[in-house]
């Protein structure tokens, strides 16, 4: 692995806010994540180590990475500490993730998509951030205990892009697996920007879970990614009604510092 920096230990899977956040510090940028599906499969960590970042490396459990499939209700995103704004920063997001751990031991998620139907926060995380999002058609429906996720891309591309989930919410977790914590209890998201590795830490309330039944799943979001398919049935699907989330200011560079 070309980038793979000298790591300290990574920091433990906790399903609260580490403590460099418990404190809450002031939010650069304030939302709600409502009505997720998440759904993972395994990986080879080598298939995935080259879709990283610089300065960061596959996080395993147990010699194992995992590529994520999560759909939401992204709801009132907003700056500062202003109020959310209702309509441009509330859509439905579906993104694949993949899961990654610095040189200082932070653990994170790496997005290589994430598909929205508001395109002006596209364009603008598109050439402000060089996040990779997606402009798509998109819906979330809600039918009793089934929701359904469907997506199918426009700009950029693939064009066509797409996704359809559906999944059948069960009852409450009381206490989620080790699992379960690693694949959901992330505090933070690499990125590469203008060059630099950069780490962008949240904070939000302790994961309300459920247990789901994934009824249907017709995507090629993961291929379009760069990832080879999913292959079998996914290994975790879980189901959230939402947490409310505060990401604070990006964090040094994720490399290790050089001595």
């Amino acid at each position: 692995m070309p980038h793979s920096p000298r790591a300290r230990e990574p920091e433990p899977v906790t399903p609260d806010p580490p403590g460099r956040l418990s404190s809450w510090p002031p939010p650069l940028l304030t939302q709600s994540w409502l009505d997720l599906a998440f759904v993972h499969w395994a990986a080879d960590p080598a298939d995935v180590a080259p879709l990283l970042p610089p300065g960061t490396v596959p996080d395993v459990l147990h010699g194992t990475t995992y590529v994520g499939l999560v759909a939401f209700r992204m709801h009132r995103v907003g700056w500062f500490g202003l109020p959310g704004v209702p309509y441009l920063g509330s859509f439905p997001e579906t993104n694949v993730r993949l899961y990654s751990v610095d040189g200082h031991g932070r653990r994170g998620v790496v997005f290589r998509s994430l598909d929205a139907s508001r395109l002006i926060p596209v364009a603008v995380a598109l050439a402000g951030f060089r996040m990779p999002y997606r402009w798509a058609r998109m819906s979330v429906r809600r039918e009793g205990a089934v929701v359904t996720y469907t997506s199918r891309r426009r700009w950029p591309g693939p064009r066509g892009a797409r996704c359809r989930m559906a999944v059948r919410t069960g009852a409450a977790i009381e206490e989620p697996t080790g699992l379960e914590h690693f694949l959901t209890a992330r505090w933070g998201m690499h990125n590469a920007f203008l060059g630099r590795a950069v780490y962008l830490p949240n904070a939000h309330p302790r994961w309300p879970l459920h247990r789901a039944e994934l009824l249907a799943c017709d995507e090629d979001l993961v291929t379009s990614a760069g990832l080879p398919a999913p292959e079998g049935e996914p290994v975790s699907v879980l189901y959230s009604p939402g947490v409310p989330v505060r990401f604070t200011r990006p964090a040094r560079p994720a490399g290790v510092p050089t001595p």
